[in-house]
């Protein structure tokens, strides 16, 4: 990592995760993931959101139902995971700081934008729509259409191939492990950025990632604001 020198002023796509890299969001997840094993008999075991970073919606649902014995079945667990986060992404999450202001100056410079995220579309919709931003994508793609979870490559080569760009002319914003992991196995570069939730790991995003910032605000100059 080299967050005194990096350039990037010549980036034609931007492509971002979602929940706890724009969204203040990964809190809820937690807070859900109790009260749903609760529902079980199941106590929250530590570590367990390390243990699921990456990992589609659907592939999420089926290490709970192995791990935890959930006799439901795969849909039904997802549905119910909708059902409990719908109200919070409607009405409790928001942006990170600096992030609509980035927004907006990517677009002015004409650079093509997508969201790559394990989410589930519907609450992925829940999101864009609430904060007012799904306008700026080119491509949303979701944890209901990649064929392989983070740290595979897969979701960030095809949001390249989706808006007709090279890899190396992309740089990703990633706030897992997992994600930066899956940006730089793709050809990018990535930029690692803060949230509470994956703050045991930041030694790691800080080895594996081009730069690693705070806030949105750090990152303008090197897009030649």
């Amino acid at each position: 990592m080299n967050n005194s020198t990096l350039d990037l002023k010549n980036i034609k796509g931007v492509f971002f995760d979602m929940d706890g890299t724009i969204l203040d969001s990964m809190w809820l997840w937690k807070a859900i993931d109790i009260e749903y094993l609760n529902r079980f008999g199941c106590e929250y075991p530590e570590g367990l959101q390390e243990e699921i970073a990456g990992m589609s919606f659907h592939q999420t649902a089926n290490y709970f139902k192995e791990r935890f014995k959930i006799e439901d079945d795969i849909e039904k667990m997802k549905d119910d995971w909708n059902e409990m986060a719908m109200d919070k992404y409607k009405h409790e999450v928001g942006l990170k700081k600096g992030v609509l202001y980035f927004l907006n100056m990517l677009k002015e410079k004409d650079i093509k934008m997508a969201i790559g995220t394990s989410n589930s579309v519907e609450l992925t919709d829940a999101a864009l729509d609430s904060t007012g931003i799904r306008d700026y994508f080119d491509v949303v793609l979701t944890g209901s259409e990649i064929l392989k979870g983070k740290p595979d490559p897969y979701i960030y080569l095809e949001c390249a191939k989706r808006t007709d760009l090279n890899p190396e002319d992309c740089v990703v914003f990633e706030d897992i492990v997992s994600g930066i992991k899956a940006g730089k196995s793709a050809g990018m570069r990535v930029i690692a950025v803060d949230d509470e939730f994956s703050r045991s790991e930041v030694n790691m995003k800080k080895s594996l990632a081009d730069k690693y910032i705070y806030d949105f605000t750090e990152i303008y100059d090197c897009f030649d604001v």
